[in-house]
């Protein structure tokens, strides 16, 4: 069952996009509720899985990944949860979705070179079992969104 979503869990939400790192009182603050609001809310929301979690947004470039690319895969579906697994334990892969349309995966990968996004989809993707076909798009320029 989904979980119901308020006006005030919408507004705690826009503010932990905007700050992860922000304190449940400053929270408490800037909606103008007590903190153990707040804090039940968090915790609601946390353990109903609408919050999966908290994580760092790393500037790829700064740390080293300098070369993106999208890769479209075409797959054995049968063997598509088989994939997903291999596919996500790769390193520099930063988003994975099964797709319907003209090809079946589209990935994020993030590698340190051109050399080494050669190796890993040479290598590692068109060599697994079940990846039929890839296609290498580079990433030339990735603006940063602004916070909401």
């Amino acid at each position: 069952m989904a979980e119901t979503v308020d006006s005030t869990d919408e507004r705690i939400l826009r503010e932990l996009t905007a700050d992860g790192r922000i304190s449940v009182r400053a929270l408490a603050e800037r909606l103008h509720i007590s903190r153990a609001n707040a804090y039940a809310r968090l915790q609601r929301l946390t353990e109903s899985g609408v919050i999966r979690g908290f994580h760092a947004d790393v500037d790829p470039v700064a740390a080293g990944l300098g070369t993106s690319a999208y890769l479209t895969l075409n797959v054995r579906q049968a063997e598509w949860r088989h994939l997903r697994e291999r596919l996500r334990a790769l390193p520099g892969v930063a988003h994975l979705a099964l797709v319907g349309g003209e090809f079946d995966v589209i990935m994020l990968v993030r590698a340190r070179d051109n050399a080494d996004l050669r190796r890993l989809v040479l290598e590692e993707i068109q060599g697994m079992d079940g990846v039929l076909s890839t296609r290498t798009l580079l990433v030339f320029d990735e603006p940063v969104a602004d916070a909401p």
